[in-house]
């Protein structure tokens, strides 16, 4: 059988069609538009396996559209212009509807192939569905963007996952002519990580590998069989959830043979470059901070540098910034701050500006005294003169405690010297 389990069960119907209930169950937010007929351009953003492909098949065959699928992975440009060139000559000889263009993986677009879509979404040549594992805000043109709506698909959940095994066996020719027990599940939706196109993987693999008729699958047989196959079925961005996580808080909890050994891990299995250099960026902000500043810069430079010299050469400098962020002081008092002052925010609303901060560029606003009273802070000694910047409502309020660390104990010193009255 040389066509692949999850293939030969893809669903060809919303009726076949697990999880994604938020979308297309009987109130999700596609199901009005499918019923219709109206299908607007749209970007699913999911994980991997979770349906993104199939769904965007079943839209175009319940709206009755003719259906073209690029992968951004092999097209460029001029692959682009051909299909919407044919999708504009079929169209009105076949249906009156816009042709579907399914684009997959739709964040390796560069900028000049996503531009090169704009005209035929904006003319309606093509309605546009985009898949993509990655945030659609960053990789994804906000030209583009603005022209689609964001869907966001689901990991299935174990409950979903078992129905999944238990539909290959019914279903699939090949495997419903064994006799299966599936005994345990545990050790299959595990290895998934929410990923039906997984699952499916190594569970043929799995049945593969009896020469009975009748198969008991348990945990400790899919344990073994996998350990012993594993190139099988470690596909790009295997468990990335999970080893972006073990990254992170390895960086975090300052252990830099961890992160570096988690950081080889996404390397090996063939992760993007700029997602792993991002979340460098974001660490350095949210777990260094003002503890070392320059981890920032250290961050930002990475990611410019990693991304214009592209792997191999970008790992070196991915493990370098790694390396300086796991070995640099830690503070999240920059993010605890901003936290606080937004929830502030929610639950004071809109408090008055007082009227010595606000901007008085009109004859009217100064005679209502907008910006009068105001302290230019250069014109006294230390360039600091105590005046109030906080709405009267809330004076006196504590954000940002300085972390405890050489540099902000520094600025809590600096702090407490001018400001008595925020009790640093």
């Amino acid at each position: 059988m040389t066509i692949p389990l999850a293939e030969r069960i893809r669903p060809k119907s919303l009726q076949d069609y697990l999880s994604q209930q938020h979308l297309v169950g009987p109130k999700g937010a596609l199901t009005f538009q499918l019923t219709k007929g109206i299908i607007p351009s749209l970007i699913l953003w999911g994980p991997p396996g979770v349906g993104k492909t199939t769904l965007a098949n079943i839209i175009a065959e319940t709206s009755d559209r003719p259906f073209y699928s690029l992968s951004a992975i092999n097209s460029g440009v001029k692959d682009v212009r051909e299909v919407i060139d044919r999708a504009k000559k079929d169209h009105g000889l076949f249906t009156s509807k816009n042709p579907i263009l399914f684009i997959d993986e739709i964040h390796r677009f560069s900028k000049s192939q996503q531009d090169s879509l704009l005209g035929a979404v904006e003319k309606g040549w093509v309605t546009l569905i985009g898949a993509t594992t990655e945030n659609p805000s960053f990789e994804v043109i906000p030209a583009l963007l603005s022209r689609c709506q964001v869907y966001s698909l689901n990991a299935f959940n174990k409950k979903e996952l078992e129905e999944l095994l238990k539909r290959a066996t019914e279903k699939d020719e090949f495997l419903s002519k064994k006799t299966i027990k599936l005994e345990e599940t545990d050790a299959l939706i595990r290895l998934s990580g929410g990923d039906a196109r997984k699952l499916l993987n190594i569970f043929e693999l799995v049945v593969a590998s009896f020469n009975t008729k009748s198969i008991v699958i348990t945990n400790a047989t899919v344990t073994q069989l996998v350990q012993q196959n594993p190139a099988r079925y470690d596909k790009t961005g295997e468990q990335h959830y999970d080893i972006i996580s073990a990254f992170i808080k390895s960086v975090r909890g300052s252990d830099p043979n961890a992160a570096v050994y988690w950081l080889a891990r996404m390397i090996e299995g063939g992760e993007d470059l700029k997602f792993i250099a991002r979340r460098l960026i974001i660490l350095a902000s949210e777990d260094i901070g003002l503890a070392n500043p320059t981890a920032l810069v250290m961050a930002n430079n990475c990611f410019t540098s990693a991304t214009a010299v592209g792997y191999p050469e970008a790992r070196i400098i991915l493990s370098q910034c790694t390396i300086y962020l796991a070995t640099s002081p830690k503070s999240n008092a920059s993010y605890m701050a901003i936290n606080k002052a937004q929830q502030l925010v929610k639950q004071t609303g809109d408090l008055p500006i007082p009227l010595h901060l606000r901007n008085a560029p009109t004859k009217l606003m100064k005679q209502l005294g907008y910006g009068e009273d105001y302290k230019y802070a250069h014109n006294y000694q230390g360039n600091f003169v105590d005046q109030e910047f906080l709405p009267n409502e809330i004076t006196g309020t504590v954000l940002y405690d300085p972390g405890n660390n050489n540099k902000e104990s520094s600025i809590r010193t600096f702090l407490k010297t001018i400001w008595n009255k925020y009790g640093y």
